[in-house]
């Protein structure tokens, strides 16, 4: 080989050299950048998108909610820098495809004949011998064996000093390549369809089409035009709300600064919402018979949508996303938690409010849900909820007011009932959301009826436990909160608990025993006077068990404490129970029965009078009739990406496979002319060092000796 041979081989060895850098960074850069927009698209995943800010803030904080939403994670589909690097990465991918297609394609024809006898001494796997058959004929009989293996193959003759010798070029694996243009023309269609999908088009319209996002509240009849998109939008995702006997023809998009609402070519008339539940309480079926009424046509299609059964209409499909109430006619009964007022009645609708008033203080009462089913888990703390919501009370009850029921049982599911959900709403507009079961539930042997309250919806519901009266009723427990509260009933109560407890005794004995019973419900009803003095240990308001606790933790040695609690004990219930027979002896009834059920009743309503004083309103509301009215959210989305994206990954798929399970592979066979013979020498080639090329060089380097030859190796 002369020098300037070498320097052109050594030239083409850098150039490819450089090449293979060059590629192996674009790739790592576009590695690079598929990590991050998968881990964005994990955040957009796992975090709700599009929630309305207070959301946040209360699920994060008001530090984290700001810097969140600064990165815009709250949006992070159209985000500007998801955008970019999803616009950089196509732009890069496409640009390497176009760069590489015409190298690629011009390689897959070519089977470099052209390569000189020395090259192929510097391959791995190579193999020499001297055959007895003239270099023509064994080359047209090697290539016929390799044809007959499934190679490609180029015969070329060569002049050489000894004679004409003949280069056998064979190939076989292209597809490997083709693997490689298909995996990343399906990233770039991928990306192209995903965009196409998302909210891009939207977005736009938005920054260019003089349309704003609607902030503000009201009919959906009354947003202004530059509130709405066309129905010819090419491309949309939204939800639709519908309430059984209804029709709407408008979507709503979120948007990070409100909403968006999209016009529909037909509207969605719902028949009947369908709920099925299984045995255990799961949901079996959501579906809904609905009526597309065509706005061009006027045709009137009925149809049934179910999850995972769209129907599609005008290229836009008509998925089942979840149910919400319709605006159900709700009558509540207030029952007061210690304000001096009469139990009244009050109506609503789901989503309504009305204001309620004392003449000092004002409250909003605002009807948020109404729960038909509920199928709670009644047999451990460890279960999960499995009504529709995926709430479970035994795990509730675990951060509940006051003392909760605790088992370690294999888990039971049962149905209590309906439930209401309301919010009270003071005049600075902080509110504290409550949820009250309808019907009585049997804990621990005894009936309650579940208060619950929470401060933010992030937290769980606290439950209250009241017990229920012979008729079912919160009616027993109002009125003795309401004798608890009222001085002069106290005092009678005292009274007649002496004169049971203490008939034929000094006067001295009386009078302390008086003084005991009035000083511990004094303390109970937290009206003591000096219960000021005594620690609260945080409770913004003294009374309760709390309240005889702190009282003996400053007046009564440590050592006797546990003695003096008992007999403190012993008098207060003696003295509620006299309590609670004025009370119903005030309101007209029969004195209560000594018996398992009033003991029951009055050991649960110590507890409840006691936790009473963590309950954050004067009265609550327990539901007493309402008219169920149901509503479906259908999710409408008209996606022309869709296609795109299947052919994307049907590419991916076909471009992977190729890449990781097909191998290129190149044999050389030189037959130079040796006397009447020729000397051979072969040469593979693979993009990849694997035992099968072993292998297979070993079953190919049989093709150098015909079955008549006796060449040597």
């Amino acid at each position: 080989m002369s020098a300037s041979t070498a320097g052109i081989e050594l030239r083409l060895q850098s150039r490819r050299v450089a090449s293979a850098v060059e590629l192996l960074s674009s790739m790592r850069f576009a590695i690079a950048l598929l990590t991050v927009i998968s881990i964005a698209s994990v955040v957009g995943t796992v975090l709700k998108q599009h929630e309305p800010i207070n959301n946040y803030v209360n699920q994060f904080g008001p530090f984290w909610s700001e810097v969140f939403g600064a990165l815009d994670l709250y949006s992070v589909y159209s985000a500007w820098w998801f955008l970019l690097i999803l616009a950089f990465l196509v732009v890069s991918t496409t640009l390497c495809i176009v760069r590489n297609t015409p190298k690629i394609l011009t390689d897959l024809r070519q089977y470099k004949e052209h390569v000189r006898e020395q090259s192929l001494q510097a391959f791995h796997h190579k193999a020499d011998a001297t055959l007895a058959e003239a270099p023509r004929a064994a080359a047209e009989r090697i290539g016929q064996g390799l044809l007959a293996r499934g190679w490609k193959v180029r015969l070329q003759s060569r002049e050489t000093p000894s004679g004409t010798g003949w280069m056998v070029a064979a190939k076989t694996g292209a597809a490997n390549k083709i693997g490689y243009l298909a995996a990343h023309a399906a990233i770039v269609i991928i990306c192209i369809g995903g965009l196409f999908d998302g909210d891009l088009m939207v977005r736009a319209q938005l920054w260019f089409g003089g349309k704003e996002a609607f902030q503000g509240g009201g009919l959906i009849a009354d947003v202004p035009a530059k509130h709405r998109l066309s129905d010819a939008n090419p491309t949309f995702r939204g939800n639709l709300l519908v309430t059984e006997g209804t029709r709407a023809g408008v979507a709503v998009l979120p948007q990070p600064e409100g909403v968006i609402l999209q016009e529909l070519p037909f509207d969605v008339e719902l028949k009947k919402f369908i709920v099925e539940y299984y045995d255990t309480g799961m949901p079996r079926l959501f579906a809904s018979e609905i009526v597309i009424h065509d706005r061009y046509t006027g045709e009137a299609r009925p149809a049934r949508v179910e999850v995972n059964h769209p129907v599609e209409h005008r290229g836009i499909q008509i998925y089942q996303s979840s149910f919400d109430d319709g605006g159900s006619l709700v009558k509540l009964r207030a029952v007061p938690m210690g304000a001096s007022v009469k139990p009244f009645e009050v109506q609503g609708r789901i989503g309504e409010a009305t204001a309620l008033t004392n003449g000092d203080e004002r409250l909003r009462l605002e009807f948020t849900g109404l729960r038909v089913i509920n199928v709670e888990n009644f047999g451990g703390t460890a279960a999960a909820g499995v009504d529709v919501r995926k709430v479970d009370l035994r795990q509730a009850i675990e951060s509940r007011l006051g003392s909760g029921h605790k088992t370690v049982t294999e888990r039971v599911l049962r149905n209590v009932g309906p439930s209401i959900t309301y919010k009270l709403r003071d005049e600075a507009g902080q509110a504290r959301e409550f949820h009250n079961y309808m019907l009585p539930i049997d804990l621990d042997g005894q009936r309650v009826i579940l208060l619950g309250v929470r401060d933010t919806p992030q937290e769980p519901f606290r439950y209250l436990r009241v017990p229920v009266d012979e008729n079912d009723g919160l009616d027993g427990f109002a009125r003795l909160r309401a004798a608890l509260a009222d001085p002069a009933m106290r005092q009678m109560a005292v009274r007649r608990y002496v004169a049971l407890a203490a008939p034929d005794q000094p006067p001295a004995v009386v009078q302390a025993l008086a003084g005991s019973a009035q000083r511990a419900i004094d303390l109970f009803a937290g009206e003591d006077p000096e219960i000021e003095r005594l620690p609260h240990n945080g409770v913004p308001r003294l009374g309760g068990l709390q309240a005889l606790s702190a009282f003996m933790e400053v007046n009564v040695p440590e050592a006797e404490r546990e003695r003096a609690g008992e007999v403190l004990l012993r008098i207060l219930n003696g003295t509620l129970f006299e309590l609670y027979q004025l009370s119903r002896q005030q309101a007209g009834l029969p004195p209560a029965q000594r018996g398992d059920a009033t003991a029951a009743f009055m050991t649960q309503a110590v507890l409840s009078l006691s936790d009473a004083f963590f309950y954050p309103a004067p009265l609550t509301f327990q539901l007493k009739d309402f008219e169920h009215v149901q509503a479906s959210v259908f999710q409408v989305a008209r996606a022309p990406g869709k296609t795109i994206v299947y052919l994307g990954c049907l590419l991916l798929i076909i471009g992977v496979f190729a890449m990781l399970y097909v191998r290129e592979r190149r044999l050389w066979v030189w037959l130079a002319p040796a006397g009447d013979g020729a000397r051979a020498t072969m040469a593979l080639s693979s993009n990849r060092k694997l035992l099968d090329n072993d292998r297979e060089f070993d079953g190919l380097r049989g093709l150098l000796h015909p079955p008549a030859s006796k060449g040597s190796t």
